[in-house]
């Protein structure tokens, strides 16, 4: 598989669901296996890096690739070129739809982007969200 995309309801207004995703230190409250996130500079931008560690001590690196402040950002990966785009669209004032989809430029996407393991990451978020 070179994608997975699921959407998700945020009983959350599109603008603070945004705001509450791209924030570093909220991402170990709903991404299993992160621990801890930081970001290179604040505010996020176009080119802004993330450092995130995991459980078992390592670092990954991810840079904002793609970004429109409250409606959508994405994040490439350092080293694999695995991209993950956050689409927030409106659908009332305390509602929005979530699109998370993710994908490689080649070969296959990891394990970890299941479609089993990214409804239990955007299940938690819908929880810690609200």
């Amino acid at each position: 598989m070179k994608n997975v995309r699921l959407t998700t309801i945020l009983n959350r207004s599109a603008k603070q669901a945004f705001s509450f995703t791209i924030n570093p230190a909220n991402t170990p409250k709903w991404v299993e296996g992160v621990v801890k996130e930081e970001t290179n500079e604040s505010p996020t931008k176009l080119g802004t890096i993330y450092r995130n560690q995991g459980t078992d001590g390592s670092w990954a690196e991810f840079e904002i690739t793609a970004f429109e402040p409250g409606v959508m950002f994405a994040i490439t990966k350092k080293g694999d070129k695995t991209h993950v785009k956050y689409t927030f669209k409106p659908l009332s004032n305390n509602q929005c739809e979530l699109e998370y989809y993710a994908w490689v430029d080649d070969g296959e996407i990891s394990e970890r982007f299941t479609q089993e393991n990214i409804q239990k990451i955007l299940l938690k978020l819908s929880q810690v969200v609200e």
